[in-house]
């Protein structure tokens, strides 16, 4: 079983594939976090339970444990604010007396198999043979507030999920101030924290810190999880390497504010919380209602930070992604943004589906500027009917003659966002997000629509299902181009104010949730001024998300390897664009890593260039489920000055495993030798180039050495080159 019960010892014993979790029900209903790591055998681990009271003025009750308990330094499971617990609190919530203090104790537990949902909310699933679920109810006494703290056990992954429920059993009204969905005490502060950072363009950057006395970390208060930080932190062991020492990563499933902290203390045990970030978040909490928070995926391994990632990508593939297109093949697109921005027309988009036609790309996307009267970014967002200046007759005819030609037919939205040059600004000008006696502040030239409101979204999903409910539409880009400011509802009362930017995701969320239940064959693409909302909320609802709007494929070697920390291969939108500083067949190597697709003229390909793009699209039909379904492995990567980047899919059987090598910056000519890794070091492997046949042993432990006509072609900037094995026979 996942998870036991040792009533002897009152503690909670949960296993997955290779990690062991132990909560103890301590003295007075306190809940003890005693162990989390490398798969145990044991229950008994009392002397876990006590650690020194070495702060400023530590409170202890001398009528627990044998030297008198602190709440102070003792490896509290899930941390409150105000009961003598200093650090970092996951939980503060006010009472109706107006004091915060907060102190939970164990009531009740239940173990079931599977895993339960959250109410309007993404979350991974699990069948009952796949997963077994712990709740534990604790009670605050003299609140009545009911915490119950939600743990689901993979068996066959190293991966464990938290989430919090809070529930009034009182009969007053209370307000939550802050719920982290996950809290973790570590016995020591001997990690590295590794975190992603960026910007517009720059997405996803690997930062590694070693962990120090008080709290670090990365947040987000945009309204959205944002370009700046991802909502995602792992701890490391300060020795550990790609291929070695442990790991723990965590991931929140969210979209909206987050936060994801570690406070290191007094005595150099590290706490660890991550949930919404409680920064102008609170909610109202009434008799018998109940408050979900978002959950955590959490993975341990002993294996390195590159089966962490591994982990994490397997775990989203099987368990969080619901898309069809898991298993299908999706098609290749063509998108018109960055050959044309808003100066198209029908015959314009036909010419470029007349081009691609004839390489085998097999989808078109039109981009913004299809609506409204848009022709710049200054109106019409929220105004979803169709421009006929541009599309004369609507969209039928255009997607009729795009299908005559073989090829599907997309497009793009941007639902959450208004332009106060719009027919709905003009109809309800209080429908954007905005606070009384200030002027909301533009973004790309746009306001922000107020999703959080039912009469909001249903006025948008209506014209969006007339769009697409009467033609013909195979694939949705949804995006998102704005931050949030000015954060606030008109039908929100004052003292519900700080309500709004967790009821805005979950609207953002009940509107992808009907696209989805509405069209469950649309291929559905997430965006935010490229990679701004790449978060496992979003893939929840959209098996990709555009990774970046910089789609130059040096740059896209950093984003891609600091987004593939957690997020597998086949959710990243990758694109062959007209950028100058590589060639064909590196945009081609680079983008094969994710989605795959164009976006620029092919009305311009020369005879060269469209032999190019056939070869690359028959290397994207055969690499296809290699890369889909296959482990990565991050041989070298971009970050810390390397001239270089390296990286493999390696078939889940070991039987093939592709490896492809980008020199970033040419140097001295080198002798080049590639150390693989992932295979099987008892099998053989052949070249598919050469022929040549060797041991997976020779090809991880010795490496492969690239001959003098490979060495001349790599030793370019922005050169490349993919080698191909497949399996020859047993050793």
């Amino acid at each position: 079983m996942g998870i036991t019960y040792n009533e002897e010892t009152s503690t909670f014993k949960l296993d997955t594939l290779g990690s062991s979790y132990i909560i103890k029900v301590y003295q007075e209903g306190y809940l003890l976090n005693l162990y989390y790591g490398k798969k145990i055998p044991d229950t008994n681990l009392s002397l876990f339970e006590m650690r020194m009271p070495n702060a400023s003025f530590s409170l202890a009750n001398p009528v627990i444990g044998e030297h008198g308990f602190t709440p102070d330094s003792a490896p509290i499971e899930y941390g409150c604010n105000g009961a003598a617990d200093f650090r970092i609190s996951a939980l503060a919530v006010r009472n109706v007396n107006g004091d915060d203090v907060t102190d939970i104790r164990y009531i009740a537990h239940r173990i079931y198999k599977g895993k339960p949902v959250i109410p309007g909310q993404p979350a991974s699933f699990a069948t009952e043979d796949e997963a077994e679920t712990l709740e534990i109810d604790a009670i605050d006494k003299v609140t009545g507030l009911q915490i119950t703290l939600v743990y689901a056990v993979f068996n066959n992954t190293n991966v464990m999920t938290k989430s919090v429920r809070a529930t009034n059993t009182s009969e007053n009204t209370m307000w939550i101030e802050r719920i982290f969905s996950s809290c973790n005490d570590f016995p020591s502060m001997d990690y590295d924290m590794i975190t992603l950072w960026g910007r517009w363009m720059k997405e996803r950057n690997v930062e590694r810190r070693p962990l120090a006395h008080g709290v670090q970390g990365a947040e987000s208060k945009r309204g959205v999880s944002g370009h700046a930080q991802n909502p995602f932190a792992a701890l490391v062991a300060r020795t550990a390497t790609e291929d070695q020492g442990e790991a723990y990563g965590f991931n929140l499933v969210y979209s909206g504010n987050f936060s994801a902290l570690a406070e290191c203390d007094f005595n150099a045990t590290t706490r660890f919380i991550m949930g919404i970030n409680p920064v102008d978040f609170e909610w109202t909490l009434n008799p018998g209602e109940t408050f979900h928070a978002p959950e955590v995926v959490c993975v341990y391994t002993d294996e390195g930070i590159g089966e962490m990632s591994r982990i994490f990508h397997r775990f989203y593939t099987n368990n969080l992604i619901r898309s069809k297109y898991l298993e299908e093949k999706r098609p290749v697109l063509i998108n018109n943004w960055e050959a044309t921005y808003f100066d198209f027309n029908t015959d314009k988009l036909v010419a470029f589906a007349e081009a691609v036609s004839k390489v085998g790309v097999d989808m078109l996307v039109m981009d913004d500027g299809w609506f409204g009267h848009r022709n710049k970014d200054d109106s019409s967002l929220g105004d979803w009917y169709v421009n006929e200046e541009k599309l004369p007759g609507g969209l039928q005819p255009l997607i009729s003659k795009v299908n005559e030609l073989g090829l599907k037919f997309g497009i793009w939205y941007e639902p959450e966002m208004i332009s106060p040059d719009s027919d709905l600004y003009r109809a309800h000008p209080d429908w954007c997000v905005h606070v009384d006696n200030r002027d909301p502040m533009l973004g790309r030239n746009q306001l922000v629509l107020d999703v959080s409101r039912e009469d909001v979204r249903d006025n948008i999903w209506n014209q969006m299902y007339a769009v697409l409910s009467k033609n013909k539409i195979d694939y949705l880009k949804w995006d998102f181009n704005r931050n949030i400011a000015d954060a606030g509802s008109a039908l929100l009362p004052p003292e519900r104010k700080k309500e709004f930017f967790h009821r805005f995701i979950l609207g953002t969320y009940d509107l992808m949730n009907r696209l989805m239940t509405n069209f469950p064959d649309l291929l559905f693409e997430n965006c935010s001024g490229g990679g701004g909302r790449f978060d496992p909320g979003m893939l929840y609802y959209s098996p990709q998300i555009w990774t970046s709007d910089n789609t130059d494929p040096l740059s896209r070697l950093a984003i891609q390897f600091g987004t593939s920390m957690c997020y597998p291969a086949a959710t990243m939108g990758a694109h062959v664009s007209a950028s100058k500083r590589t060639g064909y067949d590196t945009k081609g190597n680079v983008a094969l890593w994710g989605s795959f697709g164009y976006e620029l003229d092919p009305r311009n390909f020369t005879e060269e260039q469209i032999e190019l793009v056939r070869s690359q699209i028959a290397d994207y039909h055969k690499y296809y489920w290699l890369i889909r379904k296959g482990d990565l492995y991050r041989i070298t990567d971009p970050f810390n000055g390397s001239n270089k980047a390296v990286w493999s899919f390696v078939a889940q059987d070991k039987s093939e495993f592709m490896v492809t090598y980008v020199t970033i910056t040419k140097c001295e000519m080198d002798h080049i030798v590639i150390k693989m890794k992932g295979l099987n070091p008892n099998r053989f492997y052949k070249n598919e180039e050469d022929g040549q046949v060797y041991s997976g042993a020779l090809l991880m432990y010795a490496g492969l050495p690239l001959n003098m006509m490979q060495m001349f072609k790599v030793n370019q900037d922005g050169a490349s080159l993919i080698l191909h094995f497949t399996e020859a026979r047993e050793a």
